[in-house]
């Protein structure tokens, strides 16, 4: 017997995320312990008359890969991977695990050894211009487990309770809901769209940056579920000032807290964190991953605190983050790199601020426009 909530949850995947048709193919990973989330996705997916190939994956597989695994194996990609990129239609990507910490061990540099692989780049460009022409729909949606409800300081029961919540599954007709979203979120795109100059202030923070001539995203349910931001890239050489971030960031399981960056001409020219700066410094020798690829406005007010997972933390009501890296194609983007990470600010400390061309247009966590 497949729960409720999860039927509701593929049937909004399916029929409203990425609107699959018949005859099209659809390739769907995650852990295996989302067994009846997969199961619920099958059921949509055949419903509709389309070609699935499901993946799950199994506990300890990974880990033991970037323990183990030489530079040669780091860098390789299968013609299977090669060939869901290239060929598929939609990708759902299922998140949830048995244990969070299981890369704590892992040297950092085998990470950036493996993101930064020439063809796993080249299939990241290929997934940004394949989206950007509308030949690939793909979508991340979360599956309640025990180690983010754990993360998340929460019991199973009250973490499944919160999941509902943030994806409008507790609605009569959750789909509504997210088309309301889509509507509310398109005022604010539009006016957005207009600006040349964006300056953010709050706490240990005055960044400037150019968004003239790039494009604001609406973020409402296409991509991610839960779904609830506003984003763009900012132009690549244009951000100056300084910022901390609030929360840590999370990368491949591991925490980097207190983060501090400086930027001059659109690249990182100081960097500190209180912990794991070893990572944060890691992660700045990648190519590209030294410049802002995106600039976001949380709006989902129904993520109603820091879980320690990016899929619901950065839609946090009252936040804003920056990812260092690959920038959005679809935005004007022109910064390509093997890497996106989100790290994340609270905008609710009182005099925090986004000016839009001399206009305060958000103010301690609410929109002004």
């Amino acid at each position: 017997m497949i729960n409720n909530v999860y039927k509701k949850l593929a049937k909004i995947v399916v029929e409203y995320s990425l609107e699959v048709k018949k005859g099209d193919t659809v390739y769907i990973g995650g852990p295996a312990l989302a067994k009846e989330l997969f199961q619920a996705l099958n059921i949509e997916i055949i419903k509709a008359g389309a070609h699935k190939l499901i993946v799950p994956g199994i506990d300890g597989i990974s880990e033991t890969f970037f323990k183990l695994a030489s530079d040669e194996q780091l860098s390789y990609v299968s013609k299977a991977e090669e060939l869901i990129f290239t060929e598929y239609d939609h990708l759902i990507e299922i998140i949830a695990g048995y244990n969070t910490r299981k890369f704590s061990e892992i040297d950092p540099k085998k990470f950036s050894k493996y993101m930064g692989a020439p063809k796993r780049k080249e299939l990241r460009k290929i997934q940004e211009d394949r989206t950007s022409a509308g030949e690939l729909n793909w979508i991340v949606i979360p599956f309640p487990c025990n180690a983010h409800a754990q993360e998340a300081n929460m019991d199973l029961f009250s973490y499944f309770e919160f999941v509902q919540k943030t994806l409008f599954l507790d609605k009569d007709d959750p789909v509504k809901e997210w088309l309301e979203m889509e509507k509310k979120q398109s005022i604010i795109c539009e006016y957005l769209n207009k600006v040349k100059k964006i300056r953010v202030i709050g706490e240990d923070t005055d960044l400037s940056l150019s968004v003239e001539g790039r494009k604001w995203i609406n973020s409402c349910g296409k991509f991610n579920l839960p779904d609830g931001e506003i984003f763009t890239s900012p132009v690549e050489d244009s951000v100056n000032g300084y910022i901390k971030f609030t929360y840590p960031g999370i990368y491949m399981g591991k925490e980097v807290e207190d983060i501090y960056l400086e930027f001059k001409n659109g690249l990182v020219s100081k960097s500190a964190a209180a912990k794991g700066e070893d990572i944060l410094q890691e992660i700045l020798t990648v190519e590209n991953a030294n410049k802002i690829g995106e600039f976001a406005i949380g709006t989902n007010h129904g993520v109603t605190k820091f879980t320690k997972n990016m899929l619901f933390d950065e839609k946090l009501g009252g936040t804003i983050h920056c990812a260092l890296g690959l920038g959005i194609q679809e935005a004007g983007s022109k910064n390509i790199s093997s890497i996106h990470w989100d790290i994340l600010k609270d905008m609710k400390v009182p005099g925090s601020k986004i000016i839009a061309d001399n206009n305060i247009i958000y103010e301690e966590g609410k929109w002004k426009i």
